[in-house]
């Protein structure tokens, strides 16, 4: 409601006379003019003034003024006129283009947002496979470690059987060498038992030479057959020493076997470790890449909600009196 103390008919004039001065009548301004006046009282009596000059926008205000003043008032009137229409095509077309400018900035920055999201969904991929292949090396890697662990234990095994072999062959060299020297003295004191038995014979009686002899070739033929028994028991340890050389010889070859399969295994071993490094490294590489991928979403993300608020800014055209 408002106060009696300031009549719409002194607003008008006030209004009429900004209008004169070429300036665009405003609360505040109504009130310099007036020097008095409720600003609600004066907003309530402008409203109404641009209630009724719309009503008449195209006709100038009717004022009891001279002729010239009512030409000159005519004219400014017609240069306001023009003037607000030139201000209001320039301002539409300044913001129809920040308008197509901030639509493009934001399809531009939803364009950029759905390559990253795609990108991200890629990479994401990408990632999830080499987490699959590190998972696989991984198990082939740990089957490769316990197969390693198994060649080690039999190679201490088939090291520990060797030295157990080459010690029964040391025994049975050893052995063999005590018999051959046993039954060597064994035989020369044989022969020289015979020998004195014979010389003990020859002094007795030389009719028992023949006697002699016959004993002598019972001790050569008892020799030889010793002699005979002496060599199969030699043939017999020397063919077991044989098989034992053969036998160490083939544990040295499955040892150089086992060795040649452990060396292949460590290589293995080795490439399985690269290859994990290698993986390692790709995975770091691809982390830093999701970050810097993180880094230019926020960009795009903060540079469409600086595009939204520009546009939440752009200011309405202004009133054209």
């Amino acid at each position: 409601m408002a106060r009696s103390g300031v009549r719409y008919e002194d607003v008008q004039k006030a209004i009429h006379h900004l209008l004169q001065r070429g300036e665009t009548p405003g609360v505040q301004k109504i009130r310099e003019v007036l020097g008095t006046g409720s600003f609600t009282t004066l907003s309530e009596h402008l409203r109404q003034w641009k209630i009724e000059r719309e009503e008449n926008r195209d006709e100038p205000p009717a004022q009891d003024l001279p002729e010239p003043l009512q030409i000159l008032t005519q004219e400014l009137w017609r240069q306001a006129q023009e003037a607000a229409r030139q201000s209001l095509v320039q301002y539409r077309e300044d913001a129809d283009q920040r308008v197509r400018e901030s639509q493009s900035s934001v399809q531009e920055a939803q364009r950029k947002a759905e390559d990253a999201v795609q990108r991200e969904s890629a990479m994401a991929e990408h990632l999830a496979a080499l987490q699959t292949r590190l998972d696989e090396k991984s198990t082939a890697l740990a089957q490769a470690q316990a197969q390693l662990d198994k060649h080690h234990a039999e190679l201490e095994s088939a090291t520990t059987k060797i030295a157990r072999l080459e010690e029964q062959l040391d025994r049975l060299r050893e052995k063999s060498d005590a018999e051959a020297a046993q039954y060597k003295q064994a035989l020369d004191e044989q022969t020289r038992q015979y020998d004195a038995r014979l010389a003990q014979e020859e002094q007795r009686h030389e009719t028992a030479e023949a006697r002699l002899m016959t004993l002598l070739d019972d001790a050569r033929r008892e020799r030889q057959e010793q002699e005979k028994q002496h060599a199969k028991r030699q043939a017999q340890t020397d063919k077991r020493a044989e098989g034992l050389e053969k036998s160490l010889q083939e544990q040295r070859a499955a040892m150089v076997e086992e060795e040649a399969r452990h060396r292949e295994v460590k290589w293995e071993l080795r490439r399985y470790q690269d290859t994990e490094r290698e993986m390692a490294f790709e995975q770091e590489k691809l982390t830093a890449q999701i970050a810097e991928r993180d880094q230019k979403l926020e960009q795009l993300q903060e540079a469409l909600r600086e595009a939204e608020t520009r546009l939440a800014k752009v200011p309405l055209p202004p009133f054209v009196y």
